[in-house]
């Protein structure tokens, strides 16, 4: 499938990278982390086998340390920038409430909404942040109709997809699921559907709902009112346990520009008292030590030794070259970069890549996206064109939920103004889509109406570059094995 790329990410649009071509979806003994009194040695060491940390620590080590913990922290430090925007900074216009809340938006996009790109109005969200430091919190869901679709997203710091809430993985049915923290060792209550375990303290969660049409606005509204997050204590009305300690928490850094700052390192420290660590990591843990790299220890690198210095540098260097040396391996194939830790195991530079591809991103079984610039000749899609996309008889999408393909104007990634208001076609729209003779569907995609008898199959696209991003929920093996292949766009004559 050439300069198509599938994608799972929530934030995918506000990280990916553009290539030609298209879319890519204190003093030295002053150191934090026990280094005082420690050998450092000349800037030149940086390269040669003298001590720069405890434990006898080699320039060389340091470096290769440094580089394991540039990629394991990755994720962790871009999860931190997104809850300390979404429940910490009450001045960020991403603020969207306390701990354990939930915030839902349920609207139906139009190309006003600027805010963010690839606005998506198949799914409304809904936003929380779990804090599971002091006792464990109780999801609520209600039950809902059979055909729609919600998943509740929850990922812990390192980006693992360790729980989902949802059709797919739990009905509709509704239900009360317990999510618990590393820490936790009590009784299950009575009335709880499900439990689920996080490795970390802190969690993201991203609801979705399918949304029909835009009369469905309200019902989605009732059904994202009915999500409920409770403490385990408020949920068995009983008396809370102690509070968890007074954190000092750290302002997140733009992850972009950590990857060139020793800040980063002092965010993973900070970061890691909330992760115990995997018994599998222990001794990874135990390499972070030896340079300084604590749980919950600031790591101060304004007058570090140079040796030191140039060693965490280049291992920092040496990761970020990995990521991208993988992503254009992968050529924005991003879909196995995302899922939880009995699917990723301890590949750091996946988990390291899907971050920087996309955070957030979906586990595949879950859904799946396609991003399309080119056309079946390999030219960028434009609105001096005109273009097709068909789907042969009994090739629709093999999706259990729905699917959906919503045009994008470039270079914005914004929804384009059109004379009939309409920004995607859905399947929930496909008892209204003429089918052609044989029984397949035609997409029209082009500035100007295709004529009446085709308008219901008309996918507007602004006059000039574009983009059109098909979403796939729930899908089917015949999708993920690759068996079923996604149609083509055609451009057709004027």
């Amino acid at each position: 499938m050439r300069d198509r790329q599938i994608s799972t990410g929530f934030f995918l649009a506000a990280c990916r990278h553009r290539f030609a071509g298209g879319v890519r979806l204190a003093a030295a003994a002053l150191l934090a982390g026990g280094l005082a009194g420690c050998s450092f040695n000349s800037p030149d060491a940086a390269s040669g086998s003298q001590s720069v940390g405890i434990q006898g620590v080699t320039a060389q080590q340091a470096r290769s340390i440094a580089r394991e913990a540039y990629l394991y922290g990755t994720p962790m430090v871009a999860s931190y920038q997104t809850l300390y925007a979404f429940s910490i900074d009450k001045k960020n216009p991403q603020y969207k409430g306390p701990f354990n809340t939930v915030n839902s938006v349920a609207r139906v996009f139009t190309p006003e909404d600027t805010g963010a790109a690839t606005p998506n109005s198949d799914t409304p969200y809904s936003f929380a942040v779990l804090d599971l430091r002091a006792e464990p919190v109780v999801i609520t869901v209600p039950p809902m109709e059979r055909r729609r679709y919600f998943a509740l997203q929850l990922m812990d710091l390192y980006t693992y997809n360790f729980a989902y809430i949802g059709s797919r993985n739990t009905g509709n049915g509704g239900g009360r699921f317990l999510i618990a923290g590393p820490r936790w060792n009590g009784k299950t209550p009575s009335g709880i559907t499900k439990v689920f375990r996080s490795e970390t303290e802190l969690v993201n969660m991203v609801g979705r709902t399918q949304l029909f049409n835009a009369t469905d606005l309200n019902n989605v509204k009732r059904i994202q009112s009915r999500y409920k997050i409770q403490t385990l204590s408020a949920f068995r009305k009983q008396r809370s346990p102690a509070p968890a300690a007074e954190v000092d928490w750290i302002p997140a850094e733009p992850p972009a520009q950590l990857r060139s700052s020793l800040e980063f390192y002092n965010q993973l420290a900070f970061l890691l008292q909330f992760a115990p660590g995997h018994p599998s990591e222990r001794s990874l843990r135990e390499r972070f030590a030896s340079i300084g790299l604590r749980p919950g220890e600031p790591f101060q690198t304004e007058n570090i030794n140079p040796a030191l210095r140039r060693a965490l540098q280049e291992g920092m260097h040496d990761g970020q070259n990995d990521i991208d040396k993988n992503r254009e391996a992968l050529d924005g194939k991003t879909d196995a970069l995302y899922g939880d830790r009995g699917t990723l195991k301890n590949d750091y530079l996946a988990r390291a890549t899907g971050t920087q591809a996309g955070l957030g991103g979906n586990s595949r079984e879950e859904a799946l996206s396609l991003v399309l610039e080119k056309d079946a000749n390999g030219q960028m899609l434009d609105g001096r064109n005109k273009y097709i996309l068909r789907f042969a008889p009994r090739g629709l999408p093999p999706v259990r939920a729905f699917w959906s393909m919503t045009m994008y104007r470039l270079p914005d990634q914004q929804l384009a103004p059109n004379s009939i208001k309409r920004y995607l076609i859905n399947s929930s729209m496909l008892p209204s889509l003429k089918r052609d003779a044989d029984g397949g569907v035609t997409i029209y995609i082009q500035p100007e109406s295709p004529g009446k008898s085709r308008q219901s199959n008309w996918l507007p696209a602004p006059r000039g570059p574009f983009m059109v991003t098909t979403r796939y929920y729930w899908p089917k093996p015949a999708m993920l094995n690759g068996k079923w292949a996604p149609p083509e766009i055609k451009r057709v004559a004027r």
